[in-house]
């Protein structure tokens, strides 16, 4: 074929006098890829297991097209939302996730959509993965009737079936995923809850009060601390005296994992849910991973990455914004060019399929920040919708300073029982107190 397209080149040009540009490449057909690859993945460390998940990892090539999408969309809706608020469209908080796709990506495709997830602050990109639409989002964040949560929530409070949301109080998720994961076990269903926390709250009291109380009852919880080496703006190594996040649960099996690997998460998580489901309790899963963005949008620089130094002028710690850090991360550990990169190696996809699909995200997202921002806002007059009251809330004791209640200590005695022939006596006035209590 190639001979006789030279050959009818070649008498064009005679004929034309002009030169014919060669034919264009053409992707191979489908059948000349690799419709499968098995992967080594890092061995996870293990606390209290004497097998862990497994050091290899299967990938079809439909699997990893469609993971790669899902953690394009998350990166691209991200950056969105920062762009959104440097623009004043978004207002308040917005914490972003920007680099810990694969966290998300990888939980979500391990676990069932009837499963629960909870999660902190960082919250849109798994509002996505649970099923929240990308404009659903991001009209949330700027306000909008068309939100998930009707323009009511903002950025912290995103919900769907199965996902209960952002939440703002530090560590408040993790007694609350116990609790799901209680549900799940009272009603002796299949499923599990992942409660996502960070490494900000893996400090909190109530934290350790939920493994306590998840290892007592058997509880198919998933407890998973995304360990991004900053809570907030302070270095790991400054705020916790152990930072091996995949102990902390004493009891509870643990396991440390690649955070910025989709296959080491997925396999990871896996393994974890397995574990609960089969009655043995709970686990505790550390991910090692990095955030590309500060702990807030309205974080100076391009991150909160804080090196800690000791000072030569006692116990003095001097802090020094390393900017360059995210850069270094980028190169050497996205979890998108991850992915991407063993799959081109793999003869899994072409680079022209990548690109494709980075237009096609691209595209949505803006389209999807147009709408947005189009969007109306909620109407006054709805503001106390979903809010009921059936009757008047219950008197307190020492609310209202002006209440006369009854005093306990001139309380008439008891009716004396009333026998058969016999008059009733007159009921006793009710005797209130002079003194407000």
């Amino acid at each position: 074929m190639r001979r006789l397209l030279g050959l009818i080149s070649s008498a064009l040009r005679q004929v034309t006098g002009r030169a014919v540009a060669p034919p264009a490449e053409v992707a191979p057909p489908p059948t000349d890829f690799t419709h499968q690859v098995t992967f080594d993945i890092q061995k996870c460390e293990l606390h209290l297991l004497e097998a862990g998940p497994p050091q290899r990892a299967e990938l079809t090539r439909a699997e990893g097209l469609r993971l790669y999408r899902v953690m394009q969309t998350l990166r691209q809706m991200e950056a969105t939302a920062d762009q959104l608020y440097k623009q004043k469209v978004i207002r308040g908080f917005c914490p972003l996730n920007d680099g810990q796709e694969a966290c998300v990506t990888g939980i979500e495709a391990a676990i069932t959509p009837s499963d629960h997830l909870i999660t902190g602050c960082h919250a849109h990109s798994y509002a996505h993965t649970r099923g929240v639409a990308v404009r659903h989002i991001l009209s949330e964040l700027t306000g909008r009737a068309g939100g998930v949560a009707k323009g009511r929530g903002g950025s912290m409070h995103l919900y769907t079936p199965h996902f209960y949301g952002g939440n703002g109080s530090v560590g408040a998720q993790v007694p609350l995923g116990a609790g799901v994961a209680l549900a799940c076990r009272y009603r002796n269903t299949d499923q599990v809850c992942v409660a996502v926390y960070g490494d900000r709250a893996a400090n909190q009291g109530q934290v350790f009060e939920a493994f306590n109380m998840a290892a007592l009852w058997k509880l198919p919880c998933v407890f998973v601390c995304e360990n991004h080496q900053y809570g907030t703006g302070t270095s790991l190594a400054r705020a916790s005296a152990s930072p091996a996040h995949y102990r902390r649960g004493g009891v509870i099996p643990g396991i440390r994992v690649d955070g910025m690997d989709v296959l080491g998460v997925r396999e990871a998580t896996r393994f974890a849910a397995e574990h609960c489901r089969s009655g043995k309790g709970p686990v505790v899963m550390e991910l090692l991973t990095y955030r590309y963005h500060g702990h807030s949008t309205s974080d100076p620089g391009v991150s909160s990455r804080q090196e800690v130094q000791e000072g030569r002028r006692g116990q003095e710690v001097q802090e020094v914004r390393l900017g360059q850090e995210v850069q270094e991360v980028r190169p050497s550990r996205d979890p998108i060019a991850l992915l991407k990169e063993r799959m081109l190696s793999s003869n899994m996809a072409l680079v022209q399929e990548f690109q494709a699909v980075d237009l096609v995200v691209r595209q949505e997202v803006e389209e999807a920040s147009r709408l947005a921002k189009s969007d109306p806002a909620p109407p006054l007059e709805c503001l106390c919708d979903h809010i009921y009251c059936s009757q008047l809330p219950l008197g307190v004791r020492g609310t209202h300073p002006w209440s006369r209640l009854t005093s306990v200590s001139q309380r008439p005695p008891p009716t004396p029982p009333v026998h058969r022939g016999q008059r009733s006596p007159p009921a006793p006035q009710k005797h209130l107190s002079t003194q407000s209590v």
